[in-house]
């Protein structure tokens, strides 16, 4: 490793650790004295569930091509690139598997990257997703930004125009900024109290106490008492069983609070903390406070969920894939990639029904378009669009009103 490189590790705080199966991982050291990988930062619940939650949602959304016709728009099932994007980008993965990684190493790294390959006319034929941490970026003398990683032993060099690069937060050419670096504190001290928390538990949180003695103890019953005693009567597994003593020895039971001991409130401030990083509602993970202000009703949290949190990313994600895959030409001549987000609400029937009846009735969707949505067949006579009779123009009202 070079000067350079042990300087820019250093500062950093980037260091390596080798888990149980072999591989290493880069770690991000914390005040608290955890060090952070995307393992042990995975392992808190409240990052899981947020991650879980973003990277599943976006996962999950209908991500369509669409030919834009002058004011009419319609899906191009046709262009190779639908089946690519909306059902499997790899012959390995489905579009869920694809996104749900990608989305996830975003949500991490800041950074997702897929290999472009392309057949011998130059037309894409698969995305295959890599691991974000082995990728290192650079800018080229002429402009270009390079891409290096290992893959089976053998280094693997792609420049921008064969790299699908989805960039998090941070907008900069050679990637986003990495929550576990800047969230590395947070992650650190909450690891750090569940740590505490385990070892407080792990002899089964019987009360600590102290045996008393009239006389000093000879080496050998010091030994009896600090051994003996401590292998039959520590662990959950023993809890319960009778203690004797002779010879004037005393217990007392040195209680403990056991809210302190649970540590309820740090534990539950690391959560609202660890979603605040990635702007997800506690209530959304599971954390329930006594109140909240994004409204009631799974409608305005999934609402507020979409504006807030959601609607960036996929933004992000939708002009990357226009950028990338996409040519000049194509994007010239009206071809649109973009998330169905009416998908979000396809567990809210209540909501789907006023969405469908407000827009059929002044003639924005068609029956057959509504039916479609739901996986219903169409009907006769259900593609042409109604509104209400007493919806008319204020022109002809006014001269109806004169005569």
């Amino acid at each position: 490793m070079s000067i350079l490189t042990r300087i820019k590790a250093a500062l950093f705080n980037r260091l390596t650790v080798r888990e149980p199966d072999g591989w290493v991982a880069q770690g991000h050291a914390s005040d608290s004295g955890e060090l952070i990988t995307d393992q042990s930062a995975l392992a808190l619940s409240a990052v899981w569930a947020c991650v879980n939650l973003i990277a599943g949602t976006i996962a999950t959304l209908p991500l369509m091509i669409y030919q834009q016709n002058g004011t009419a728009r319609v899906v191009a099932r046709g262009h190779p690139l639908f089946r690519l994007l909306h059902d499997s980008p790899n012959f390995d993965q489905t579009s869920v598997d694809f996104w749900e990684f990608m989305q996830a190493s975003i949500e991490l790294w800041g950074s997702g990257f897929a290999d472009i390959e392309r057949n011998t006319a130059g037309r894409v034929t698969a995305l295959v997703p890599i691991q974000p941490d082995i990728v290192s970026v650079r800018r080229l003398p002429s402009g270009q930004l390079e891409y290096r990683w290992v893959r089976d032993g053998s280094q693997q060099v792609r420049l921008d125009g064969d790299m699908l690069h989805i960039r998090g937060f941070g907008g900069s050419p050679l990637g986003g900024m990495s929550t576990l670096h800047f969230g590395r504190q947070t992650f650190g001290l909450a690891r750090a109290v569940d740590r505490a928390a385990s070892a407080t538990f792990k002899n089964g949180m019987r009360p600590s106490g102290a045996l008393t003695f009239d006389q000093f103890l000879s080496a050998e019953n010091r030994k009896i008492a600090e051994e003996k005693l401590v292998d039959k009567f520590t662990g959950a597994i023993n809890s319960g069983r009778p203690l004797i003593l002779e010879g004037g020895t005393k217990w007392q039971a040195l209680t403990i609070n056991p809210e302190d001991a649970q540590m309820l409130g740090s534990r539950g401030f690391g959560v609202e903390e660890i979603a605040r990083f990635f702007g997800v509602p506690p209530n959304m993970i599971g954390h329930t406070a006594p109140s909240t202000s994004w409204g009631t009703g799974l409608e305005q949290q999934t609402l507020g969920f979409q504006i807030f949190t959601l609607r960036r990313r996929l933004k992000r994600i939708e002009q990357a894939l226009m950028k990338s895959l996409l040519s000049q030409t194509e994007r010239a001549n009206g071809l649109i990639i973009e998330f169905n987000v009416e998908g979000l609400l396809r567990a809210d029937s209540i909501g789907r029904a006023n969405f469908y009846q407000k827009l059929t009735m002044i003639g924005a969707m068609t029956i057959n378009e509504v039916r479609s949505l739901e996986n219903l067949p169409p009907m006769p006579g259900g593609d042409i669009p109604r509104v209400q009779m007493q919806n008319q123009p204020i022109t002809e009202a006014t001269n109806a009103s004169a005569v």
